[in-house]
C-alpha cells in the first residue's frame, strides 16, 4: 500500500509518500484552515501516487476526526472529514502519537515533543495512548508555557533548558517509562539530554505515519488518537 503521510505543525506542514526520498513542505500558521491544508497538500503532492493517507494533527483526535481546534492554526478542523476531502482511506492521529510510533522500540516509552507546544504520547507494549500533558498546570502556567516555543522566547535558552530538564524529570517520575524519547524541532537546542532520554529522529513522524497502516500497534481502548 502506498501511503501519503502529512505532518501538520504550528509552523509547517510536511508531507512524504511511500517510495519518495525527500519530503515536501509549506508554511502553516494561525490562518491555515483544514480545508486550505487539504487543498495545498493536494497541489504539493502532484506527481506522487498514494492509496491511503495518514495525518498527524496537533490536538486531540477521536474516530479519525479532530475533537478540538488547534492552538496555533486556523479554524474549521474540529469534525472535519479528511477521508472525504482526500477521497482515499485516511487515518488521523495526534501528531505526537504519530512521531512516537515512528520512534517506538519496545516496552513502555514516553514521547515528549519540544516544538510549538509540548506534544506527549505514552506507548506501552505497542498500545498507543495519546496524551495532552502540555496543558496541565505547572508553576504559574502550564508545562507547554515553559517548554514550548512561548517558554523559549520568554525565558531564553538557558532557563528554558533548565525547565525542560525539570519537566522531563517530573513526568518521568509520574509515569515511570522504560525510556523517554525527546523529539520536535527544538530538541536540537539542548546542549545535553536529560537522564534516561534519547533523541528522536526527525523522520520518525513519517515513519509513524507509514506504520499506522501496517497493524503493528494499537491505540488504547477509547483513547483519543
Amino acid at each position: 500500500m502506498r501511503v501519503l503521510v502529512i505532518d501538520v505543525g504550528g509552523t509547517h506542514v510536511k508531507i512524504l509518500a511511500t517510495g519518495e526520498q525527500v519530503h515536501r513542505e509549506f508554511a502553516s500558521g494561525p490562518s491555515l484552515t483544514a480545508r486550505a491544508m487539504v487543498s495545498r497538500v493536494k497541489r504539493l503532492a502532484r506527481g506522487w501516487e498514494y492509496d491511503a493517507v495518514s495525518i498527524g494533527y496537533p490536538g486531540p483526535v477521536l474516530r479519525n476526526r479532530p475533537v478540538a481546534e488547534p492552538h496555533n492554526l486556523g479554524r474549521g478542523w474540529m469534525g472535519f472529514d479528511f477521508e472525504r476531502a482526500f477521497g482515499r482511506p485516511t487515518k488521523v492521529v495526534n501528531d505526537a502519537a504519530m512521531q512516537a510510533l515512528g520512534g517506538y522500540r519496545r516496552g513502555k516509552m514516553l514521547f515528549l515533543g519540544l516544538g510549538t507546544g509540548l506534544g506527549s504520547t505514552l506507548i506501552v507494549d505497542g498500545i498507543v495512548e495519546p496524551m495532552e500533558l502540555g496543558h496541565l498546570p505547572y508553576r504559574k502556567r502550564t508545562f507547554e508555557d515553559y517548554v514550548g516555543i512561548r517558554g523559549l522566547k520568554r525565558l531564553g535558552k538557558k532557563k528554558w533548558r533548565r525547565a525542560v530538564f525539570d519537566v522531563v524529570e517530573r513526568l518521568a517520575a509520574a509515569l515511570e517509562p522504560d525510556e523517554v524519547v525527546l523529539g520536535g524541532g527544538n530538541v536540537s537546542l539542548l546542549k545535553a539530554l536529560p537522564p534516561g532520554c534519547r533523541e528522536g529522529d526527525n523522520a520518525n513522524a513519517f515513519k509513524g505515519g507509514f506504520r499506522m497502516w501496517r497493524g503493528r500497534t494499537r491505540k488504547a481502548k477509547g483513547a483519543r488518537g
